[in-house]
């Protein structure tokens, strides 16, 4: 029997849809507790206190879901999927339940970590598991409705956490995810058939380790670099570039690397992967920012802002699985392309947004990104799992949602950067008073011509944060176009 995941005949075919249920709640689980939390830190600082440190509940999320993504990847090639994805689940579950316990900030804070380094394992041996038991043509289909999961968390996530935290208390914010994740390792367990080979391995910490300094380093200094001083934010750099030196060193010669560099060689993995990072860009550049337009230069409810952004996540749901159709039928490279003509055009039309257009307009921009982001995030991961054999496809899906990843922090690094440097150029104090901007009751006190021109700040800066979007929208669009012309699902489905 090959090594890999048996694919079920039509006789047990709901086996394989069972599979797929419980990749798209553990995908889902992870996705959403990036942003269920969003709602309900306010309640958690009033309650534990340590507001200096409460942006750390979310950075350091981010920070060790990102290092342990490319570990990951690399150890479900060795071991398999399921005991990867069991280890990864069960310490994700384990964080959310010590979360919900934690008595101080610092607590919470590091049994965040422990949940981020259990979402590196859940998201991209999910994605890996779908590529295992469906084939080129299918998969299209299939990760279509995966990354759809993305767009619906970032909408109900919020929404979900402001739910909770009204009606019931902030610890079920950790907990609500607990049932989602056993059912989804039992039904693995169960459903999931996988034959790995055991052969006799050399497990490359010492790579491992110089990845995690690497990144970790880098990626705290861009999430955090406007908070930390001139010599940390510098040794931060000069730490992250050392050892990514040394890790690329050290791959060059190891006889089993941690990250097998000879993927990069291929040229459907450098443009899979890179593309999955400039949209992901785009995708936060704009989602995290959009609402606060629609609230402070618009003048609407937070409702308006949530409708808004949920107008992307309708569209990138419905085009995920109509761009899988179009891309059976044609190519890689066209639904790609087309993916980024829609990210290109939906940021074109946000920069030329003004507060008298009102939320229609802005509706209209987020649609058409949320079709771009369809089309792309599922033709690029579709043509990496593609173009790799079993025993590369779990280091090549994890390349491909690891850069998305970075690109999602850079990009809403990045954009937020520009929002800044903006606002002070125009105004230095203005940033003071947006807070009352965006509050209903501080802004109805306002005086006519203080309203008007924060308004006309917030949106001549945010104008700019579209901008920075439109050329991460772009270079998606130009590194759609590097796919090969005539590579197609149906095509690789003969050399799977």
């Amino acid at each position: 029997m090959p090594e890999g995941v048996q694919v079920p005949q039509p006789a047990v075919a709901a086996r394989r849809t069972l599979v797929l249920a419980a990749c798209l709640m553990a995908t889902f689980m992870a996705a959403v507790e990036s942003t269920i939390i969003a709602t309900a830190i306010p309640t958690i600082v009033g309650d534990l206190g340590g507001f200096s440190l409460f942006s750390w509940v979310f950075t350091i999320y981010l920070l060790t879901q990102a290092v342990s993504i490319p570990v990951y990847g690399r150890l479900a090639d060795i071991y398999g999927r399921r005991t990867i994805f069991f280890c990864g689940a069960g310490l994700f579950l384990a964080g959310s339940t010590l979360c919900g316990f934690a008595g101080s900030m610092v607590a919470l804070i590091c049994f965040r970590a422990l949940q981020g380094f259990g979402a590196g394992a859940v998201q991209p041996i999910a994605a890996t598991i779908l590529g295992d038991i469906y084939t080129p043509t299918e998969r299209g289909k299939v990760q279509g409705i995966v990354s759809s999961v993305f767009g619906v968390s970032a909408v109900v996530g919020p929404s979900l956490g402001a739910f909770l935290i009204q009606h019931l208390s902030w610890p079920v914010v950790f907990w609500v995810n607990l049932p989602i994740g056993i059912a989804a390792i039992v039904m693995i367990a169960l459903f999931l058939q996988e034959t790995v080979q055991h052969r006799q391995h050399r497990i490359d910490w010492l790579g491992s380790l110089l990845l995690l300094i690497a990144v970790g380093a880098l990626m705290l200094a861009l999430v955090q670099g406007n908070s930390l001083g001139r010599p940390v934010l510098a040794g931060s750099i000069a730490v992250g570039v050392v050892a990514l030196a040394a890790l690329l060193l050290h791959e060059r010669f190891t006889t089993e690397p941690m990250l097998p560099l000879e993927l990069w060689r291929l040229r459907v993995i450098v443009v899979g992967s890179l593309g999955n990072g400039t949209a992901g860009a785009v995708m936060m550049g704009v989602s995290a920012f959009l609402p606060t337009y629609v609230q402070g230069a618009m003048g609407r409810t937070p409702v308006a802002g949530g409708l808004v952004l949920g107008a992307m996540s309708v569209s990138w749901a419905l085009s995920s699985i109509f761009g899988a159709r179009i891309m059976a039928r044609t190519s890689y490279r066209l639904v790609a392309v087309l993916g980024g003509l829609c990210l290109f055009g939906g940021c074109l039309i946000l920069v030329a947004l003004t507060p008298a257009d009102g939320p229609a307009w802005a509706s209209l921009g987020s649609l058409v990104i949320g079709i771009g982001m369809g089309f792309t995030s599922t033709v690029f991961i579709v043509s990496v799992q593609a173009c790799v054999p079993w025993r590369q496809r779990g280091a090549a899906t994890s390349s491909t949602m690891f850069l998305r990843f970075i690109g999602q922090s850079i990009g809403v690094a990045t954009c937020g950067a520009v929002l800044n440097a903006t606002m002070v150029a125009i105004d230095p104090t203005a940033a003071h008073a947006v807070d009352r901007l965006l509050d209903a009751t501080g802004r109805a006190a306002m005086l006519p011509a203080e309203l008007a021109h924060l308004t006309d700040v917030v949106a001549r800066s945010l104008h700019n944060a579209y901008l920075l979007a439109s050329v991460f929208a772009f270079a998606t669009l130009l590194i759609a176009t590097r796919l090969p012309a005539r590579l197609s699902p149906a095509q690789q489905t003969r050399l799977d």
